[in-house]
């Protein structure tokens, strides 16, 4: 379910280590399957631990997860980086906001869900988003742009060799094209 990287375990038992003893972790998602999905981690000592969550062993800890936010840490990674900066934990989640489908699920639904947890988190480094809009019976999925690459100089690029090229590798045989039905108005709004 949730990944901790060693060096990541090895600072979880670090500061543990002044706590109250029984004290361990606590991996949980507000707001999951919403676009308002946020990802945490907090101290959990044993009076704050559910019936129902599930506890999952780690060297030196345990992490502890609500049975509502189980499903949204599908594949949830913890790491501890280390940039000039200085050295952070970080919590990836590809599946807060929604859920992670099944791999025979309709293509409709895998499209969808490849767009919502792998091309949206990137687009919303400018502000953008993409919507599917339908999956023609010919195989082409029909998509609209939103936000900052509404009207951007640069979308005819990330549809082809970002957005289209990432959906034909994943569903090849399945998708044949990517179509964009977005009326471009370039405006403030705009990336680019």
């Amino acid at each position: 379910m949730i990944s901790i990287s060693e060096a990541a375990q090895q600072h979880f038992v670090k500061l543990l280590s002044s706590q109250a003893e029984g004290t361990n972790i606590r991996v949980f998602v507000v707001n999951p399957g919403t676009a308002n999905a946020e990802c945490g981690v907090s101290y959990c000592p044993p009076e704050a631990v559910e019936k129902t969550d599930i506890l999952l062993p780690f060297d030196g800890f345990d992490a502890m997860v609500d049975e509502i936010s189980a499903p949204f840490l599908e594949e949830a990674t913890i790491d501890l980086v280390t940039e000039e900066t200085g050295t952070q934990l970080t919590l990836k989640a590809p599946n807060a906001k929604m859920k992670k489908v099944a791999d025979d699920a309709p293509l409709l639904d895998r499209v969808d869900y490849m767009i919502q947890s792998e091309i949206n988190p990137s687009l919303a480094s400018h502000g953008g988003f993409l919507k599917l809009m339908e999956l023609t019976e010919d195989g082409y999925a029909i998509v609209q742009f939103g936000g900052g690459c509404n009207g951007c100089s640069q979308v005819d690029l990330t549809l082809k060799d970002g957005v289209e090229k990432q959906m034909l590798e994943q569903f090849a045989g399945e998708l044949k094209g990517v179509r964009d039905i977005t009326e471009h108005e370039s405006g403030e709004h705009s990336y680019m």
